[in-house]
């Protein structure tokens, strides 16, 4: 188990209560609930244990009084206040186990018992890894500041997870590649050639993170590429790489918003990797019309991005929204490819790798947990846990088939 550190000390009650009452609401349960005082609530099944959830203080009821549902219980649990013995297996659990459905009197008790269990304390502090976004949805500030809440942790944190060239984004292991650095190799090395990418031509990277792409673009295949983001620490490192490469004359790094891109100079190919979901569906318009615009005629686009499989199911929530990527909501692939010809863009080849990336997911999250006491050093106990259930949901999204990534190739005609 990943424990914290001290909790806040607070005037502490007896859950007992509260224990009888979940065990009358939630008969045939499979895990065990363990609370600050000892008290337990053992499964009622039969069999041992899926998992074990530790209430390790009563602000861990008055985080879920106050926000009822995934936003308090996620606060309860990045503030430490809550923990479970095994995130994959709790993952496990809540994926397979179905709860019987609650009558208003049943949850008016569980509420009561709640009350009298967190007892007289001050309401609890949010997170301080929680951030609230303001202003206009997608526009050109909030999304800044949306994404650097994400990377502007520091390039380091990011290094203990990813493979050598910090490729951010969906790998390739379908294509023979054993290791996580060959399989990024490996799509990096796709979008390239699916884009056709010929020596001195024009390229632009939306969205180019640390720069791992635009270098091997320009290394392997002679281009002139311009990349941007929004994050300052990431255009750093890029620059540092491509001076390192010796590509620095042809790699050009920008801080800016797509927004913010002039269509004076036309490209000859366009790169947009992990950029489309955070356009949203306000701008997917806008987004495909601009990269039309940037793009010369019998120019290629190709755009790689994580897109919802189900129609019907809710955008990302609360909880995603606060703590892990705010704003952004991938949009089903059908909708891109419509806001492509929308654009007058002529759709050529779509391909999903939803498989590679519950692989690429399932590499960084054995990372990160072989290098926790460094990462908590970087980014503090609270974010080292959202980021180990991050890790985890999001690889469980595509191996159960509500996500999968898809790479749409355009051309202008």
């Amino acid at each position: 188990m990943y424990a914290l550190g001290k909790l806040p000390r607070v005037p502490l009650s007896r859950p007992t209560a509260l224990r009888d009452e979940l065990a009358r609401a939630l008969p045939q349960r499979p895990f065990r609930v363990a609370f600050w005082d000892g008290t337990t609530l053992e499964p009622d099944n039969g069999v041992p244990p899926l998992t074990t959830f530790r209430v390790r203080s009563p602000e861990a009821l008055a985080h879920a009084l106050l926000a009822p549902g995934q936003l308090g219980i996620g606060r309860a649990y990045v503030s430490g206040a809550l923990d479970v013995d095994d995130l994959d297996d709790t993952l496990e659990l809540l994926d397979t186990w179905k709860p019987p459905a609650l009558d208003a009197r049943a949850k008016a008790r569980l509420a009561a018992a709640a009350v009298r269990a967190a007892g007289l304390t001050k309401p609890p502090k949010r997170p301080q890894a929680e951030l609230r976004p303001a202003g206009r949805r997608h526009s050109i500030g909030r999304d800044a500041r949306a994404v650097r809440h994400h990377y502007d942790v520091s390039n380091e944190y990011f290094s203990l997870f990813l493979d050598d060239s910090m490729t951010y984004s969906c790998a390739i292991f379908s294509r023979g590649a054993k290791t996580l650095e060959e399989a990024q190799w490996t799509k990096r090395e796709l979008v390239c050639t699916k884009l056709g990418l010929k020596a001195g031509e024009r390229l632009l990277d939306v969205g180019c993170g640390w720069g791992a792409f635009a270098v091997h673009a320009a290394v392997e295949h002679g281009v002139s590429v311009t990349g941007i983001t929004l994050s300052e620490p990431q255009a750093e490192r890029a620059r540092q790489r491509a001076e390192e490469a010796g590509v620095a004359d042809r790699v050009d790094i920008k801080v800016m918003d797509w927004r913010e891109l002039s269509a004076t100079e036309p490209f000859d190919a366009i790169a947009s990797i992990g950029m489309v979901e955070h356009v949203g569906s306000v701008n997917i318009d806008d987004y495909a019309a601009r990269l039309y615009a940037l793009l010369r005629p019998g120019g290629r686009l190709l755009n790689h991005g994580i897109a919802r499989l189900r129609h019907g199911d809710a955008e990302a929530g609360p909880f995603s929204e606060r703590y892990v990527f705010p704003d952004a909501a991938p949009l089903h692939v059908s909708r891109v490819a419509f806001a492509m010809e929308r654009a007058n863009l002529e759709i050529t080849h779509i391909e999903g790798f939803r498989e590679d990336y519950a692989e690429t997911l399932r590499h960084w999250a054995k990372r990160f947990d072989d290098n926790l006491p460094r990462a908590i050093e970087l980014g503090g106990e609270e974010r080292v846990r959202v980021w180990r259930l991050y890790l985890r949901t999001a690889r469980r999204g595509f191996e159960t088939g509500f996500l999968s990534v898809f790479q749409v190739l355009v051309r202008r005609p």
